[in-house]
């Protein structure tokens, strides 16, 4: 069905018409341009994104917004991307200025849902439609959530490090995402549908970190480690800065590449780490996909029409079911290390440096 919205605007004739787009501004932290078609139809609507910050993984900075700049511009429609830095309030202040300015839809990467759901709110009493991207706004109102099957992301972890360690009998610590974040929730869900279907694993600790800081989590699994007496056989860390985290304090015990660690992200460090072996799997989500759902979903809104969903998530806060388009992670270990490159998800000067580069012509990698 097409469901009509409020927000209806000129249409842009379809992302098949190459509409041309002038490139972002010099401060780095929004990105704008403008759009036009041969036939003289022009866009009105505008497209604001938030970033959730730059601490809890380099992937928003490093992968997300490019991704999204080049999705915008190739659809030739006007946007702000921004980054909240890690702030609520900043998170809140950026939006009110992008619909001040004139955003049409507004897609967030919330901070924590209150703070989430109070944008949304104030978006959608001033006409605007909202996106929830990558992390879904417990009580939200969003129109649309844009993200992977994150579920599936903690499964593919759990079934990772249970393939890294085998059947036989073995210790295993959880390093948790922050406790604000609803994917870190379903990370740590699809982690244990796994794991704990496994007699021979014990939990002998689980933490979460509070805002994915990798400093903390350093600390926290230190803590950890030591409440176990150091008998830790396998870590289930949510994403590749935890398992970094980890693998520093295993290193000061001389464990590093003994006891497998899991990740995500598929950041430069990680892939680095699983080359090396002192890490055993990382998930990877290619932020092209996401970006281009996120840019399919934005521009349906901006023409006042349904975008193409995959499913619905349940959002237990607001109870209701929100409209969504999920797509599916790949685990990534050694073996398959190259698939990200081929992706574009990362760069092969940029993982097989200095040392490394031996281990990426291993692994094929050139």
């Amino acid at each position: 069905m097409k469901r009509k919205h409020s927000l209806v605007l000129v249409p842009l004739l379809g992302l098949s018409m190459a509409l041309t787009a002038c490139g972002s501004d010099d401060s780095g932290d929004s990105g704008d341009s403008g759009s036009g078609s041969d036939s003289g139809s022009e866009a009105t609507g505008k497209i604001g994104v938030i970033l959730p910050d730059t601490e809890s993984s380099v992937r928003w900075e490093s992968a997300d917004r490019p991704a999204l700049e080049a999705a915008f511009d190739e659809a030739g429609v006007e946007y702000d991307i921004q980054n909240a830095e890690g702030d609520a309030e900043r998170m809140t202040q950026i939006a009110d200025t992008m619909i001040g300015n004139g955003v049409t839809v507004l897609a967030i990467v919330n901070l924590d849902s209150e703070s989430g759901a109070a944008i949304q709110e104030k978006a959608g009493s001033q006409g605007v439609a909202t996106i929830d991207y990558d992390r879904l706004t417990l009580g939200g109102s969003a129109e649309y959530y844009v993200s992977f099957d994150n579920t599936v992301v903690g499964e593919l972890q759990g079934q990772g490090l249970a393939d890294c360690l085998g059947d036989k009998k073995a210790n295993i610590v959880f390093l948790n995402g922050s406790p604000t974040d609803n994917n870190a929730t379903l990370f740590a869900e699809g982690a244990h549908s796994v794991l704990d279907e496994i007699s021979n694993y014990t939990v002998v600790g689980e933490q979460a970190v509070p805002d994915w800081d990798n400093e903390e989590a350093a600390t926290i699994f230190q803590q950890l480690y030591t409440a176990a007496d150091g008998k830790v056989d396998g870590v289930l860390a949510a994403n590749d800065g935890l398992g970094g985290a980890a693998i520093s304090i295993l290193e000061g015990n001389g464990q590093a590449g003994k006891v497998p660690v899991t990740g995500q992200d598929a950041t430069v460090e990680g892939l680095q780490n699983v080359l090396a072996g002192t890490q055993c799997m990382t998930v990877y989500k290619s932020a092209t996909q996401e970006a281009q759902a996120l840019a399919d979903a934005a521009i349906a809104l901006v023409n006042g029409e349904d975008a193409e969903t995959t499913g619905v998530t349940e959002d237990t806060e607001g109870g209701r079911e929100v409209p969504s388009i999920l797509l599916e992670p790949q685990a990534i270990t050694k073996d398959n290390v190259g698939d990200v490159i081929e992706d574009g998800g990362q760069k092969a000067e940029d993982v097989c440096t200095g040392e490394f580069a031996d281990l990426c012509a291993e692994a094929g990698i050139s």
